[in-house]
């Protein structure tokens, strides 16, 4: 059964109270309203773990207090124009778990935002978004065998690489990226283990301390990708991802990490530095905008035996264009599995920086220098993107 929430001047529903499995969340806290008053959309709490498809809906503003469940066999669909609004802290954080499905479409004029609920909002203010699939991932071995998630400990990977996960259309989410510690820390967007069955176009994250978006494992595709002012890596991929990324705008305004970090594998796990697959990613239509190449940044490192190709590539403003790390990732090169194809440098110190062990000189990988113009973002941006 479908839950809609509607405001049309009744009453309170009553709070349903349900126990969560082992995912570190509280107990579930789905609140409509305060008990006895007229619903305000304003009032509207939602947290914890659904027991049946929920619809947020157009023209609501909601109050996210804790983490939001979505398991599997359960569908949580949000309509254009919605505005959630995230309490402060690492552990609230919406997460879709392997089965569950979100339908989030907005369009370009009412965009669907997810950011802080604090009157002065920061990076780092609440967790993100997270979606878990059954795509596969190298980080473990052997059919539908699964990781956990560094937030939540909750499960993704196994053998479909045509899992869906459902739709993300005009998405905007901002000042994510909590950090519950040293070590598990929560990016805009999420992706762990997302299928190619999963619709992923139009989405921004603003102002995070994390990651921008970060995939780990999965084959999805994802175009009209938009990162501004993250304090850490703006995309980042890990554990065999082998999806296509396509129109992607990163602008960086202030300290950061890398604009694009690129994993073979999960350095952070360590135990498969031999995995059956590497992330092989294509990248096509990439501006990357820097701070100025006096700030010592790399606009794109791959490592850890990653593989890559890019197509039509704009870098302006860091110390390096290419970091190449680590003897499995220069074996890509070798292979003609990593490339750059049409590429415009403008400020960058050094444009390919090798310290993979292995020989090969930039026109091995680098070809149609100053033939890039990257992701002509202001073509599709107008409308639903923060500036």
């Amino acid at each position: 059964m479908k839950a809609n929430i509607l405001l049309l001047n009744v009453f309170a529903i009553a709070t349903l109270f349900v126990g969560c499995a082992n995912d570190d969340t509280a107990d579930v806290n789905i609140t409509i309203g305060d008990g006895g008053q007229t619903v305000d959309p304003s009032e509207l709490v939602i947290g914890g773990t659904l027991t049946e498809d929920l619809t947020l809906v157009t023209g609501n503003e909601y109050a996210l207090n804790s983490a939001l469940i979505v398991p599997d066999g359960i569908t949580l669909t949000v309509e254009p124009g919605v505005v959630v609004k995230a309490a402060t802290g690492s552990d609230v954080y919406i997460a879709v778990l392997q089965g569950g499905m979100i339908n989030a479409e907005g369009t370009s004029s009412n965009p669907i935002v997810i950011t802080s609920a604090t009157a002065t909002p920061n990076p780092g203010d609440w967790g993100g978004l997270i979606i878990l699939g059954r795509a596969p991932i190298n980080s473990v071995v052997g059919g539908d065998a699964t990781s956990t998630s560094e937030i939540g400990g909750l499960p993704y990977g196994g053998s479909d690489a045509n899992d869906n996960s459902g739709i993300l259309r005009y998405v905007r989410i901002e000042y994510s990226g909590g950090a519950a510690d040293a070590a598990s820390e929560n990016n805009g967007f999420s992706f762990y283990a997302v299928g190619n069955g999963t619709t992923i176009q139009y989405i921004q994250a603003f102002e995070g301390a994390d990651d921008g978006v970060e995939f780990f494992g999965g084959t999805v595709d994802a175009s009209f990708i938009s990162v501004i002012g993250a304090q850490d890596d703006s995309v980042d991929w890990t554990e065999g991802y082998t999806g296509s990324l396509t129109n992607v705008y990163i602008e960086h305004r202030q300290a950061h990490d890398k604009g694009i970090e690129g994993d073979g594998f999960n350095t952070d796990i360590g135990n498969n530095a031999d995995p059956v697959f590497w992330s092989a990613p294509t990248i096509t239509n990439l501006t990357i905008n820097g701070i100025g190449s006096s700030n010592q940044n790399e606009a794109i490192r791959l490592r850890a035996g990653t593989r890559a190709i890019f197509t039509n590539v704009y870098l302006q403003g860091f110390a390096e264009g290419f970091d190449l790390d680590d003897t499995e990732t220069g074996t890509g090169v070798l292979n003609g599995e990593t490339s750059v194809t049409d590429i415009t440098f403008d400020d960058i110190t050094l444009t390919l920086k090798n310290d993979t062990g292995a020989t090969f000189d930039e026109a091995d990988v680098i070809t149609g220098v100053g033939n890039g113009v990257g992701a002509d973002y202001n073509s599709w941006n107008a409308g639903w993107t923060r500036n």
